[in-house]
């Protein structure tokens, strides 16, 4: 993997697009997205579709692997519908290593550049599935199928858990964010000291309300961007990565540029502070 991909500066997310998966992934792909995010969850996530439109842009010569990062996730028997990755009567540390195996199936690799825990087992604190999940996805970084692992939809108090216990840290932490919560600050905060970096999904159909606001608007028409852009240039200023699903190519677009928007230190107050009251 010495040619490995670097982090992208913004990720493409695949969830919820159904039949239409691999055609949006393939679209992402041509208009210049590096990193793709999915998950071996039949229940939101349709990966072997994206698998296809990875194998099929790396036959065409249009990407390299090790110009492509890929990012998928383990996710417990909670939150699967009946189309499972593994056999539910395995242990979970075997549910890991099917689950696996069938994300690098999908995409005709060797290896993942992330290997994401979909969210810990339970909403408090962190349970001994947890940590035989971490142990196995801990045994597939030292084997090196997986350059980094992380966790998703993760508590602060959750997170400072996993970090006390983990032989390998996470790499990433993937959450909604919230503008009302101050763009999930407190955690933000600890993977800043921790050097994990926060991946944010959400951004814009978790803060309609907020992002509809005056102040917001005023800004997008002052500088001639959409508000998307505006958030997706936020979020890469105060060290998010980001993720966007859009099913449009214009938006792709966009959103690939924005992240390379300068933002002046009084704009972005004005996004830092669109949760506000």
């Amino acid at each position: 993997m010495a040619d490995a991909a670097p982090i992208p500066r913004l990720l493409y997310g695949t969830a919820w697009k159904e039949e239409r998966t691999e055609g949006l992934t393939a679209l992402a792909l041509r208009s210049g997205f590096s990193g793709v995010d999915t998950a071996n969850q039949r229940k939101h996530y349709f990966e072997a579709a994206v698998g296809k439109a990875v194998q099929a842009a790396l036959a065409g010569g249009s990407v390299t692997r090790g110009g492509l990062f890929l990012q998928s996730k383990f996710t417990f028997r909670g939150g699967q519908d009946q189309r499972l990755p593994y056999d539910p009567h395995a242990s979970v540390a075997e549910q890991v290593r099917q689950s696996f195996a069938s994300s690098l199936e999908h995409f005709n690799t060797s290896y993942l550049d992330s290997f994401v825990l979909h969210g810990p087992s339970s909403r408090e604190g962190l349970q001994a599935a947890d940590v035989e999940a971490w142990r196995a996805m801990e045994a597939l970084v030292a084997s090196g199928q997986t350059r980094f692992i992380g966790i998703s939809n993760v508590s602060l108090a959750q997170l400072r858990e996993l970090l006390r216990l983990a032989t390998v840290p996470p790499r990433f932490v993937q959450n909604r964010c919230y503008a009302r919560r101050g763009w999930d600050a407190d955690v933000r905060r600890l993977c800043l000291e921790q050097s994990v970096t926060y991946q944010a999904f959400s951004l814009l159909t978790a803060n309609r309300n907020e992002l509809s606001r005056r102040p917001i608007q005023a800004l997008a028409e002052r500088r001639g961007k959409t508000v998307a852009e505006l958030v997706f240039a936020f979020a890469a200023r105060v060290g998010m990565l980001p993720l966007t699903g859009t099913a449009s190519a214009e938006h792709m677009r966009q959103d690939l540029d924005a992240v390379q928007l300068e933002l002046e230190p009084a704009e972005a107050a004005v996004l830092e502070r669109a949760g506000s009251s």
